[in-house]
């Protein structure tokens, strides 16, 4: 069956994807349920896996190594964290300070003694010595005084056989043939083995080439002995660098072509090859690449070709319901998942109706039991079931009864002793999910497998968890479920509810749902034949002409308004801002329509930003409901204390093109919350979608004098800024306007002293170390420096790379940027637009021109398209200015040298945001004290601040504050007044004379 012969599985599986938890379980529980006879029997086989799994955590220094570390320690965190990042760190200097970060605050002398093994301990007292080594606390140990420096090498040489050590627990062998000669070692004897080359995903076209040579290769090498059963994973995602929907159209056809050829090189040589699974926004795009190589004429009569399926996804059983009708016998994996966090993060961050997955363990596992159930009843489907669980296992071997026609599955490291006695003398098959590559590449696959598997409330973690009882291991799902009727955990609320009951959460789109794309881009292209992106300006003139008006006429009749608005409630003037927050949400498509034809934003940064602006309206509508009210103050008896507060008058809210719906109305509802008036300017680029968030504010309740709108470029501005009516000014944009408008505000003696809010621009920094996970760093320095074209305030403009990491960093980022795509920000596959206007792109491009460019790109003439474009320079002193565009400047930083870069960054003046990437908790700290930054991002991008959790402004040259989407903003735009009443001028306090103890 090809993939565009809809079945009925598939047409399903858009409904499950973000229905309700309980709703997708009430099938999945009948399903997953045993008889009472029948829970019985698999409780006693369990009972007998769990006895078999307890005496091998026994035996081996690997499995009491771990259980003596386990991860719910500080000591487990700590071992777990180094080999993350030990091996990648190629400088002795960082090396060191790595080791002194992650061992130096553990207790390892409490684990001194205490495993039954004697390697185990003295593994431990190894690392009591390190510890001693890289210090305790400020003065040095007499240990270390006595070894003195001359020990740090060892401890360095000691620590990296460590790691090696634990990289051998979880991977089968550096390469291939490795892997297949350890696997006839006789502790594997009975078992066959998948191997998975480690490759978690591309980057650049030259990973993607990499890893599928590595693919052909080990598919070569597997089919020089077919009869041994080994088979090969393939992950699709290290097959292709943009492997997203947006990129559905190339990224579809091409990992389809590579797919085929390793099937049929496969079928060729007579193994076996499954497609592993991914995170649940790739699902569509891997069935549809699944189904077409399913369907080739060429691999008829194979039976070798199989996928992977995530129990923990909602769609779960349908995908396998799917893969049984594909007309071919197909392999299927049945996992629990390895993306749960992230999927749960995801989920979070893009505001979306619901997760994709199951919020509770027990779920997982009732959905588990339930998919494998149908597996074993489907005729077209060869099972094998992935797990660690004893009580699973036996719960499939009791419905398979007597059948051997399926195979178990167990991750290469762990679960050791669960599956010998079936294998060697049951009957049982049994495959090794066997990851192969080098230690290098290997830490960021292992953290994830010990997370997945060391959680809480795993059973790997319950086994090694001695005050359990075997009753409370072997607990029934179902059971665990059906108590709380399959709700939702109480711990993971709804993207809606994530900020709790004061407000909600604006919603997003799934734009890795192919339908939703589709009909978001139909909302949102250009209008008009023949118009390229950025080829026209929208000038102020083709607005309402009731719209623009004269700025003293403006002022003059807000501040008649102010006194009728000034005197309304807070609450009332909050439920405004709510009402907007709504019709926002409302008119979402129209608004992002705008931003992508006014200000050429892409889609998915068109959507942030009708997000941050409901955002904004909810969360200063809950601040003024909880800040503004009158406060009553302590004082003496007989005497009233109140703080109130109140408007100021006329505010005027200058804004930029680069947010003109988001920090325009941020802005402006802020002032309006707070009791004032204001005139509004919008970006003289930006005017259509202001005057359409002001008719929704007046459609909100706003009065429309409380609210007007001036079009208009910097004379309207200076005009504002100059007429001593104003009570107030909050302006976005250049430094060199924000002066201005301070001198301004200054000019005439005779003016009060009104406050000013400023939010400009930086030289923001990103502080790269030797311990950093370069995919990680790659991925955020293109997100933080290209997104938007780089017109955000807080983009990155300088790369400060450790020197030993420099190059190979800079190599990867070349080739990152040559996947990006420039050209019309309505195609949801462009992923940088054009500059705002004709000035910004003259500017930008005749910076360029004198520039020592390390890598830039080929881009459409039409346009105003800037290449992104990456620009080496000899030091930090060299950058002088900030570059508004796609422009990412590149310079070195020696190891050791963290304080002085930090400090060098610092004297440029500005203050907006920094960025760290390092693996070090001491370096973030001490990032941490040292940046002169608003904002300090450690381990992310650089961009997109979520109001009410990351506060957003700067300061120095960056900004005045407070700052926006802050507890602490609404207040600069109030006037503070307190009132004092003297209660005993009347008479006395009646009540301090009515207590029992008073009187005469």
């Amino acid at each position: 069956m090809t993939p565009d012969v809809a079945s009925n599985a598939r047409k399903s599986m858009p409904a499950l994807h973000r229905a309700s938890e309980p709703d997708v379980l009430k099938p999945l529980l009948e399903r997953a349920a045993l008889t009472p006879d029948s829970r019985e029997r698999t409780l006693g086989h369990a009972a007998g896996l769990l006895a078999d799994l307890r005496a091998a955590q026994g035996k081996g220094w690997v499995n009491q190594f771990l259980q003596e570390y386990r991860l719910n320690s500080s000591e487990g965190v700590a071992l777990l964290s180094l080999a993350e990042a030990f091996l990648r760190v190629p400088d002795p200097e960082t090396a060191d300070l790595l080791i002194a970060d992650k061992l130096g605050d553990a207790d390892w002398r409490a684990h001194t003694g205490k495993s039954n093994s004697g390697l185990v301990n003295t593994a431990t007292w190894g690392l009591v010595v390190g510890r001693a080594l890289v210090g305790e606390g400020e003065k040095p140990s007499a240990l270390r005084r006595l070894i003195s420096r001359a020990g740090e090498p060892f401890v360095r040489q000691a620590v990296g056989a460590a790691m090696r050590m634990m990289g051998e627990i979880f991977v089968m062998g550096r390469t291939i043939d490795e892997a297949m000669k350890r696997m006839k070692k006789p502790e594997h004897k009975g078992f066959t083995a998948s191997f998975d080359m480690l490759g978690e995903a591309a980057r650049t076209q030259d990973d993607a080439a990499r890893y599928f040579r590595a693919y052909i290769d080990a598919v070569a090498a597997v089919g020089r002995d077919p009869s041994a059963g080994h088979s090969i994973s393939v992950k699709l995602s290290a097959l292709h660098p943009r492997y997203e929907v947006a990129r559905w159209d190339e990224c579809v056809p091409a990992l389809t072509e590579m797919l085929e050829a390793l099937a049929v090189q496969a079928a060729g040589l007579g193994i076996a090859l499954t497609v592993d699974a991914e995170e649940s926004e790739r699902l569509e795009m891997s069935l549809d690449i699944i189904g077409t190589v399913a369907g080739l004429p060429s691999l008829q009569g194979w039976d070798g070709f199989g996928m992977a399926v995530q129990a923990y996804g909602k769609r779960a059983r349908p995908v396998v319901a799917w893969a049984g009708e594909l007309g071919r016998t197909m392999n299927v994996r049945l996992v629990k998942g390895a993306y749960w966090d992230s999927e749960i993060k995801r989920t979070q961050v893009e505001g979306l109706a619901d997760y994709p997955l199951f919020t509770r363990k027990a779920a997982t596992d009732v959905s588990y039991l339930a998919v494998a159930r149908d597996m074993l009843d489907a005729p077209a489907i060869r099972p094998a079931f992935a797990s660690h669980n004893a009580l699973t296992v036996a719960t499939i071997m009791e419905w398979a009864g007597n059948s051997r026609d399926f195979e178990f599955q167990r991750l290469h490291g762990m679960g050791d002793g669960l599956y010998e006695r079936l294998v060697r003398e049951n009957g049982y098959h049994c495959r090794v999910y066997a990851p192969v590559g080098g230690h290098r590449d290997l830490l960021a696959y292992l953290v994830r497998r010990l997370l997945e598997n060391g959680a809480n409330s795993s059973f790997v973690h319950q086994l090694a968890d001695e005050r359990l009882t075997e009753a409370e291991i072997l607990a029934d799902p179902v059971a665990k479920i059906a108590a709380v009727g399959g709700a939702r955990h109480p711990s993971i609320p709804l993207p809606v509810d994530l900020f709790g009951d004061g407000r909600r959460n604006s919603a997003g789109l799934d734009l890795a749902d192919r339908a939703v794309l589709e009909r978001t881009v139909a909302a949102v292209s250009f209008s008009g034949e023949g118009r390229s992106p950025g080829s026209q300006a929208v000038s102020p003139a083709t607005l309402d002409p009731g719209l623009r008006r004269g700025t003293e006429e403006a002022i003059g009749r807000a501040q008649a308004a102010f006194s009728g608005w000034s005197s309304t409630p807070v609450e009332a003037r909050a439920a405004c801002l709510d009402r907007l927050a709504d019709l926002l949400e409302t008119h979402r498509d129209e608004l992002m329509a705008i931003c992508v034809q006014e200000a050429f934003k892409t889609i998915p940064d068109a959507l942030g930003e009708v997000r941050e602006a409901v955002d904004f309206c909810r969360y200063y509508a809950q601040q003024a409901r909880d800040g503004l009210q009158p406060v009553e103050l302590p004082g003496p008896t007989g005497e009233r204390n109140v703080l109130r507060f109140d408007g100021r008058g006329v505010w005027a809210t200058i804004a930029p093109w680069n947010f003109p719906l988001a920090i325009f109305l941020g802005q402006t509802v802020a002032a309006l919350v707070a009791g004032n008036t204001v005139v509004a300017k919008p970006a003289p680029q930006t005017p259509h979608i202001a005057a359409r968030a002001v008719e929704l504010a007046h459609a909100a309740g706003v009065p429309t004098d409380a609210l007007i709108l001036v079009p208009g470029g910097p004379d309207v501005g200076a005009a504002l800024t100059a007429d001593p009516r104003i009570a107030g000014v909050a302006f976005t944009g250049s430094t060199a306007t924000a002066k201005k408008i301070a001198r301004s505000l200054l000019a005439d003696d005779n003016r009060p002293i009104v406050p000013l809010i400023a939010e400009t621009g930086g030289i923001n920094a990103m502080i790269v170390n030797s311990t950093a996970l370069p995919e990680q760093v790659v991925a955020d320095v293109v997100t933080s420096a290209f997104r938007s074209a780089g017109q955000r305030c807080s983009a990155l403009r300088l790369l400060l790379l450790q020197e030993e990491i420099a190059e190979t960093t800079i190599e990867m980022l070349k080739g990152a940027m040559d996947t990006l795509r420039v050209g019309d920000p309505a195609d949801p596959a462009t992923d940088v637009g054009p500059v705002i206007d004709r000035a910004a792109y003259d500017r930008l491009m005749g910076y360029r021109e004198g520039a020592r460019i390390e890598k830039t790109l080929d881009v459409p003439s039409e346009g105003l398209l800037v290449p992104p474009t990456l620009v080496r320079i000899d030091s930090i002193d060299a950058l002088s200015q900030e570059w508004f565009g796609p422009v990412l400047h590149v310079a070195t930083w020696p190891a050791g040298k963290l304080a002085e870069t930090i400090r060098a960054v610092n004297a440029k003046g500005y203050g907006l945001t920094m960025g760290l990437h390092s693996r070090i908790a001491r370096a973030a700290e001490e990032t941490e004290a040292l940046a002169a930054v608003g904002n300090l991002y450690v381990n992310r991008s650089m961009i997109g601040a979520v109001v009410g959790s990351q506060p957003f402004g700067g300061e120095g040259l960056s900004g005045t504050g407070p700052k926006a989407g802050g507890p602490h903003y609404l207040h600069r735009f109030v006037a503070e007044r307190a009132v004092s009443v003297d209660t005993t001028s009347a008479g006395g306090n009646a009540t301090l004379l009515s207590l029992d103890e008073g009187g005469i």
